[in-house]
């Protein structure tokens, strides 16, 4: 069977209410939920949250319920553990073999339907991936062009030149290294062993293994700050998801 496992919390620094935040007359954790439900593939949804709303919704699209502990609903708490938590949670109510498990996040409205069947049908088709993930070209955002202050307050490269090959080959066309992907946080669609073995993942988001395959999307990403609202706006509404559906 393949379950999908969002995560919300009540609490948020950057932007207080965020996942419950109405956007196009929708609240952000719903658009994952309906993506979900729009899936030909996913057999049971799970919703692991400490937050009434978001509880509530969560019956409203025939989810169940995990109870997110306090000790994974703080501001220190990190997406891998409070999945890993979920996943255990979940396998010992059910009886079945998961073949999947897809991931989401309340705040990341962007995923679709498709987005997760496609990543599905990528995983059964490659034996050798652990996960398959939606991913975005930003090449703007380059390692390339990142930069940290030196203790004399300098801008210097984040991350040495040299591990781009070599440096007389670089320049400030953005497009010079080729496309760079970003896991956008829409979707992740995972084998069973990423959470049962996370400590074997790949840093920053170890849920995902080392063998991962792209969900390739465009402008995906996940809200995090007040002043995402207006270009989540946008993208929804490029990508038809308006407030009919």
């Amino acid at each position: 069977m393949n379950l999908a496992i969002m995560i919300g919390r009540a609490g948020s620094k950057g932007f207080p209410g965020k996942n419950i935040k109405k956007i196009n007359n929708k609240r952000l954790c719903e658009y994952p939920l309906i993506a979900a439900s729009k899936s030909k593939l996913i057999d049971e949804i799970y919703v692991s949250t400490d937050c009434p709303v978001i509880k509530k919704i969560a019956k409203k699209y025939k989810c169940n319920l995990i109870d997110r502990p306090r000790g994974l609903s703080g501001s220190k708490a990190l997406g891998d553990h409070v999945f890993e938590h979920a996943y255990f949670e979940v396998k010992k109510k059910i009886n079945k073999k998961i073949d999947f498990v897809i991931l989401l996040f309340a705040n990341a409205p962007l995923v679709t339907s498709k987005m997760i069947d496609e990543g599905i049908y990528k995983l059964k088709k490659n034996k050798k991936a652990d996960s398959a993930v939606s991913a975005s070209v930003y090449n703007m955002w380059s390692p390339l062009r990142a930069r940290k202050l030196d203790k004399n307050g300098f801008l210097k490269p984040f991350v040495p030149f040299k591990t781009f090959g070599n440096p007389k080959t670089l320049n400030c066309d953005r497009d010079s290294q080729g496309s760079v992907f970003f896991a956008d946080m829409s979707v992740s669609v995972v084998k069973p062993k990423c959470l049962e073995k996370l400590k074997y993942g790949l840093l920053p988001q170890k849920w995902m293994g080392k063998n991962i395959l792209p969900i390739k999307c465009d402008g995906g990403l996940d809200i995090d700050y007040e002043w995402q609202v207006p270009q989540i706006n946008y993208l929804l509404k490029k990508n038809g998801k308006k407030s009919s559906r």
